[in-house]
């Protein structure tokens, strides 16, 4: 599914290395937590994954796509594959719950039936269904950040990516977001967790791999992260 050898990745020659050899495989379907200090490198990392970068050297492959082959004119395509949280939520603050999610459709080009029959069911499965003509700021934190996971799996991508989701929410808010990522994996979906939350990490019991100065320092099937 994902598989990185010996990817490197040096924005310039004063800023250094941000990535050093990194060898990662991720098989379908895992629940992978990726740890590590402000400036380790995780960040370069995702936006490795999702193209917004080109690493300078070593080979990437999702989805048996290799990105030394990809098209620039393809990266949304790709895209499509790969669905992303943010710790900001980026939802659209004139427009409802339903209208946010609905929107992702709209853009590739869904028709209206498919994304009346599509959105509510994804709602439903982020726990939101009784919220969809609610507006954004009607919306605690926990809530908003489901809507931007349902926004980001409603065109069903193999692989999601939550980059630091839980980063301003309370603690029972925070779970709640852990839930419905658990609940989303168990449908299949590959997911890739950052956090700096040593509580979640540590009660999730999942596969961590922790990143220091652009390294990979372990890799552990049920880890553990102490700051």
């Amino acid at each position: 599914m994902i598989l990185l050898d010996r990817v490197s990745k040096a924005y310039s020659k004063k800023g250094g290395t941000a990535l050093e050899r990194i060898s990662l495989h991720i098989e379908p379907k895992e629940f992978v937590i990726i740890v590590g200090a402000s400036g380790a490198g995780k960040s370069t990392l995702l936006k490795l994954l999702t193209r917004e970068e080109k690493p300078t050297s070593g080979k990437i492959i999702v989805g048996g796509i290799d990105y030394e082959r990809l098209h620039d004119r393809d990266v949304p395509r790709l895209r499509r594959r790969i669905g992303v949280v943010f710790q900001d939520f980026k939802l659209l603050p004139n427009k409802t719950v339903y209208e946010n999610v609905a929107f992702a459709l709209e853009i590739i080009g869904v028709s209206t039936k498919e994304i009346r029959n599509t959105v509510p069911r994804v709602l439903d499965i982020v726990g939101l269904k009784d919220k969809e003509k609610s507006m954004p700021l009607e919306l605690s934190g926990g809530e908003r950040q489901r809507v931007a996971i349902a926004r980001a799996i409603v065109r069903q991508p193999k692989i999601l990516i939550a980059d630091e989701p839980t980063g301003n929410l309370d603690p029972k808010h925070a779970w709640d977001v852990i839930k419905v990522l658990e609940k989303i994996n168990r449908y299949g979906t590959t997911v890739l967790l950052t956090t700096h939350n040593q509580d979640i990490v540590n009660k999730l019991k999942r596969r961590v791999v922790t990143i220091t100065d652009g390294k990979i320092q372990s890799d552990e099937a049920r880890g553990s992260y102490n700051l």
